[in-house]
């Protein structure tokens, strides 16, 4: 009890003297210890690191989960370590409720089966949408936090313990200033001034040996910062292959529920309009000239060659497209690339 007694006296004369001490620097009545420029340059490339880290942590996170409820959800699972529960994207619930549509106005009706077919695309994006988060958490954003909640920590807690060694260093050199000051008189606490100099000078030795030391161990952990940097930009490039693929992917499926729906668009036009068109081919006629090349979008329309010559037949109630026709080829064309040159 003595010695834990004896270690709390001396511990709160240490903190009392580094107050005074940051206190007499502030007021500039104190010199201070200065680290040199290349410690100082590597000290803010830390801070400046950290600071970044944080805001595109942020960031992504927020990127990857919208909804902040959801994000503190996610949170305290992750400090309980248990497993946060299979949550359902939005495009997944638009997905089902298309399907549920689709299936009650009946999959046999052109509206009915389109609901079905886009609301399974809306699942499949949403299935792909969660992977691409999952492997981004996994690439990316654990790498960052890691290193904010290991290596960061590490060289805030030891940039702490270095400035309180500053604080007792520079102290030290006072008391060792002033003991050198009170040599030749008399000393008010009945020692003489020679041996509180010698006191001072020991001390002064020990804490510079301690600030030295305590310099090397947080310079050090400060250079690994480069090393965390290389990390992080591998990690990078997994993200941004991660997320083509996503996009990729998210393409590709689209691309096929375009086809599925034109297949769909080209059966309803066939089986509601072939009716009024072969009317209107085997009435009136004309011919026209094309004037430049057109590629048809989909099977329902006609491929064009410049300066060629095609019957054309309207179509009741469509003022942008008309009916060409090519021997036996026929197919929609648009009339802007069309010039009307005879009438039989």
């Amino acid at each position: 009890m003595e010695f834990n007694v004896k270690k709390l006296v001396k511990d709160a004369g240490a903190a009392l003297s580094r107050v005074v001490q940051l206190t007499e620097e502030t007021l500039g009545t104190s010199e201070k210890t200065e680290l040199d420029a290349h410690f100082e340059h590597l000290t803010e490339r830390a801070n400046t690191t950290k600071m970044w880290t944080e805001k595109i942590l942020r960031n992504m996170e927020a990127m990857l989960t919208p909804n902040p409820g959801n994000r503190i959800e996610d949170f305290f699972y992750e400090k309980m370590d248990k497993k946060r529960p299979n949550r359902l994207s939005n495009l997944e619930y638009v997905g089902i409720d298309m399907i549920e549509a689709g299936n009650e106005f009946g999959p046999g009706i052109p509206y009915g089966s389109a609901l079905i077919k886009v609301g399974q695309c809306q699942q499949k994006l949403g299935q792909i949408e969660r992977d691409f988060i999952g492997t981004a958490a996994n690439c990316y954003i654990q790498p960052l936090r890691k290193f904010l909640d290991g290596e960061m920590k590490t060289i805030t807690k030891e940039l702490q313990i270095l400035e309180t060694k500053r604080l007792d260093l520079d102290a030290c050199k006072n008391r060792v200033r002033k003991a050198r000051s009170m040599l030749g008189q008399q000393s008010e606490s009945g020692i003489s001034p020679e041996v509180l100099l010698d006191q001072a000078e020991r001390e002064l030795r020990v804490a510079q040996s301690e600030f030295d030391r305590q310099a090397e161990i947080t310079k050090l952990l400060l250079e690994g910062v480069s090393s965390s940097q290389a990390g992080h930009l591998r990690c990078l490039h997994e993200f941004v292959e991660a997320q083509a693929r996503h996009y990729a992917q998210c393409h590709a499926t689209m691309q096929e529920l375009q086809r599925e729906l034109d297949g769909l668009t080209s059966g309803t036009y066939h089986s509601t309009n072939q009716q009024n068109v072969n009317e209107q081919i085997n009435n009136e006629q004309e011919k026209a000239r094309v004037i430049c090349d057109y590629n048809a979008r989909d099977p329902t329309e006609l491929n064009l060659t410049q300066d060629e010559v095609i019957n054309i037949c309207h179509i009741p109630g469509d003022e942008d497209y008309v009916v060409g026709i090519r021997g036996r080829e026929k197919g929609k064309v648009p009339k802007v690339y069309l010039e009307i040159i005879a009438i039989y």
